[in-house]
């Protein structure tokens, strides 16, 4: 998160010289110098107000695909998981208005959920053009 600048920048300033910036909660900027840009990102990371990290934006990313309704064993090999149950158990998180979601799913009538959301080619038209099948 640190290195794609989304918490906060750090910038080499000369042979074994990095100068980290990253706000704290009330949005005053602080700022350290570090001999090594490993503990530069790892304090900018640590700091920053919220301490996002990488692995956060990978959980997220793992309820919002689930949540739009991307099949779970697809989902499971973006992540790179071995087994459905690590992306399910640890990386999807209940989303707000899920309660909606599940009311709709028993209050929507049969035939809406068994009708095919495109039409589909009448018979006729198909034989028309498929002759010698």
């Amino acid at each position: 998160m640190v290195r794609a600048g989304l918490l906060g920048p750090v910038v080499n300033t000369g042979p074994h010289r990095y100068h980290a910036v990253w706000p704290d909660r009330e949005g005053v900027e602080w700022s350290a110098e570090f001999t090594t840009e490993r503990e530069a990102v790892a304090c900018v990371a640590a700091e920053a107000v919220g301490g996002m990290r990488f692995h956060d934006v990978r959980r997220a990313y793992a309820t919002w695909l689930v949540t739009d309704g991307v099949p779970i064993n697809l989902v499971q090999r973006v992540m790179g998981h071995e087994q459905a149950s690590t992306t399910l158990d640890r990386y999807t998180h209940t989303p707000a208005g899920y309660a909606a979601r599940i009311l709709d799913a028993f209050t929507l009538p049969a035939d809406d959920l068994l009708t095919p959301d495109r039409a589909t080619p009448s018979e006729s038209a198909l034989d028309e053009g498929e002759e010698g099948l």
